[in-house]
């Protein structure tokens, strides 16, 4: 029996917004060129160069610990091709602060630099942080180390200056448990400040209460900068991580225009639902089609595999305008 067959399905009721790939999970542990315990959330690019697309995937070993490898494919889905080694290691003498491993990276094309930003988060001692590393090629990496402390995580660039100014989002948590979206501000890349909640998680029932991330770096469209976010349900159970959606002014990113009432992608079929880490679903990269309007949203599924799913910009803009609730409560 295929997972396909082991879908729990959604009520019609509800908008497909993103609809799963028919090969999914795309890419598992035995699709790697050496022994890897799992694979899963990807940071995604299309190359600029060659135009194929290219994923960055977390792989986790026996030990626990994770590195960074790179697969290839010409239409995003099918026909990868995989780094027979990792792509970047954790280095412990040079970047202490990757001490248990590096993780979740996403990915952004800087055009003002020419390279392609990797933040990724750092395990250190002192617990997980945001660190940095510049690339043109995916083979060689300037490292600027931690550039958040910990603890902080789930951070993505804006691919252009606000200002003269880069932005970054990112998720720091407080010892309550409590985790917002913030976004920051850096001349440089290096030294960050004009720090501020960007989006507040909500409170009670809510499907994004008490803990939310930014998931993909964000989406420039013609009506603001979409972002998918995750947000974590706890239950009796153990967690649920879903999606749901943000739009952000083009010119001034501080301002939340929208954000969904509801989420529009949660774990519902076999391979999203039992894992190392049931019922997830974490998209940490896309792509952007040809026609200006198809997204490819790679995700990681129950921090086991790597799924694909399609959405339309379009329909996601418009479903949000109809969706919207600023509130928190």
């Amino acid at each position: 029996m295929s997972n396909r067959d082991n879908n729990v399905r959604p009520h019609p009721d509800y908008q497909e917004l993103l609809k799963r790939h028919p090969g999914n999970p795309i890419l598992k542990p035995e699709d790697w060129p050496y022994a890897a315990n799992s694979v899963f959330n990807p940071g995604a690019i299309r190359l600029v160069h060659t135009g194929e697309v290219l994923l960055l995937a977390r792989v986790e070993d026996r030990r626990g610990i994770s590195h960074l490898c790179k697969a290839v494919s010409a239409d995003g889905a099918s026909g990868w091709k995989i780094d027979s080694r990792p792509t970047l290691l954790p280095d412990r003498k040079l970047r202490p602060e990757e001490l248990w491993g590096i993780e979740d990276p996403r990915i952004t094309w800087m055009g003002d630099l020419g390279r392609y930003a990797v933040t990724y988060t750092s395990f250190s001692g002192g617990g997980p942080g945001v660190s940095l590393a510049l690339t043109d090629d995916f083979k060689s990496f300037d490292h600027y180390g931690m550039i958040l402390p910990p603890e902080d995580k789930d951070a993505a660039f804006f691919p252009k200056l606000f200002g003269g100014h880069w932005a970054m989002i990112h998720r720091p948590l407080r010892a309550s448990g409590e985790a917002h979206i913030w976004i920051s501000f850096s001349p440089d890349l290096r030294h960050w400040g004009s720090h501020r909640i960007l989006l507040p998680a909500r409170h009670g029932a809510w499907w994004d209460a008490r803990k939310i991330g930014l998931s993909p770096p964000p989406i420039e469209t013609s009506e603001g900068w979409l972002l998918l976010y995750h947000g974590v349900r706890t239950t009796a159970a153990g967690s649920i991580y879903r999606v749901g959606l943000a739009l952000l002014d083009l010119e001034n990113p501080v301002k939340v225009i929208y954000r969904s009432s509801q989420w529009i992608f949660g774990p519902h079929s076999l391979y999203e639902r039992v894992g190392d880490v049931g019922d997830v679903v974490f998209p940490t990269g896309f792509v952007l089609g040809d026609d200006g309007d198809t997204l490819q949203v790679y995700y990681g599924a129950a921090d086991t595999t790597i799924g694909v799913a399609t959405a339309s910009v379009k329909e996601l803009l418009a479903w949000l305008k109809k969706n919207n609730y600023l509130g928190t409560s």
